[in-house]
């Protein structure tokens, strides 16, 4: 299926002044062309009608992120905004996909396998960018309630002290200086943290920290086996005395939560302002592009600001 040519028109744009936007820097903060080459298989036919860019309808999936949008706002918004259309690649007079479009682009990534790709290839760049020395990695995992509890491949988990989630679950793991994710791996919600883990480790971790959940030979044994050094939360040290106990498990536990808590607000960011506190797709393999997404998301927006700081 041959693809669709956009951004011809260029003179749409002139005539006017081109508002300044972040969208314009964050186009200009990587080089796209090696996520095009994967993106470029996904429509094979070579009959239909001509279909939208995937370059194009990638980005906007990542505008939909950014923006907490569905696939009917975000058709609304690319019909209607200057800086989403440039940011996407077309032109002030063109047309651009309606909601269905999005609908069948994903099911094209979930068919393909590429959001796993997608975020390596992305992020990668990234790193080369915002990240000088590596010097250790958070691991941790979060909850995502299920769009439906209709779904067969979510599952039931229930923390003490919280209500009961059906859900899955993001393990990552983001570098401990930049906050920039390196590792995401998604499974249901009742798959145990230090089992899940090594999934979430990149390579030469360095220092790792975690909490009380990932300790246990697994996933220290994993944290090794990459050439990085375990500091994960302890509940229990032997002691002369209590005091003595609770001494030390101060000392042991206290710098680790002060370098671990930073991921939380990688959490908090995915929630609150990405739109991730609930799935919006049925199936492990739809939730996995999701997370995905949201993570190249947060993670272009994350080099930019680190970007900005330094300079």
């Amino acid at each position: 299926m041959a693809h669709r040519s956009i951004g011809q028109e260029r003179f749409g744009f002139a005539g006017r002044m081109k508002s300044a936007s972040s969208l314009d820097a964050l186009a200009a903060l990587i080089d796209w062309s090696p996520v095009a080459a994967l993106l470029d298989p996904l429509y094979p036919a070579a009959k239909g009608e001509p279909a939208w860019p995937p370059m194009a309808m990638f980005k906007a999936l990542i505008l939909s992120i950014w923006y907490d949008l569905s696939d009917v706002k975000l058709a609304e918004a690319l019909d209607d905004r200057a800086s989403f259309r440039r940011f996407c690649g077309f032109s002030a007079n063109e047309g651009t996909p309606e909601r269905t479009a999005f609908v069948r682009y994903r099911r094209l990534l979930v068919a393909h396998k590429l959001d796993r790709s997608l975020f390596e290839t992305v992020t990668a760049q990234l790193k080369s960018k915002a990240v000088t020395v590596k010097i250790g990695t958070l691991v941790d995992a979060t909850i995502i309630s299920s769009a439906s509890e209709d779904d067969d491949e979510a599952r039931w988990v229930k923390h003490k002290g919280k209500r009961a989630v059906h859900g899955f679950k993001a393990h990552v793991g983001a570098d401990a200086d930049t906050a920039l994710v390196e590792e995401v791996s998604v499974t249901s919600a009742n798959i145990n943290d230090g089992r899940a883990g090594p999934e979430a480790l990149p390579d030469n971790p360095g220092e790792v920290f975690a909490d009380s959940a990932y300790r246990g030979n697994h996933f220290r044994d994993a944290v090794r086996a990459k050439g990085g050094i375990p500091r994960i939360v302890a509940t229990g040290m032997w002691g002369r005395d209590e005091a003595e106990t609770l001494r030390k498990l101060h000392e042991w536990n206290q710098p680790i939560h002060r370098v671990r808590g930073r991921i939380e607000k990688i959490f908090g960011t995915w929630k609150r302002c990405y739109g991730l506190s609930r799935m919006r797709w049925r199936g492990l393999a739809k939730a996995a592009v999701q997370v995905h997404l949201t993570a190249i998301a947060y993670n272009l927006k994350r080099t930019m600001n680190i970007l900005a700081a330094q300079a």
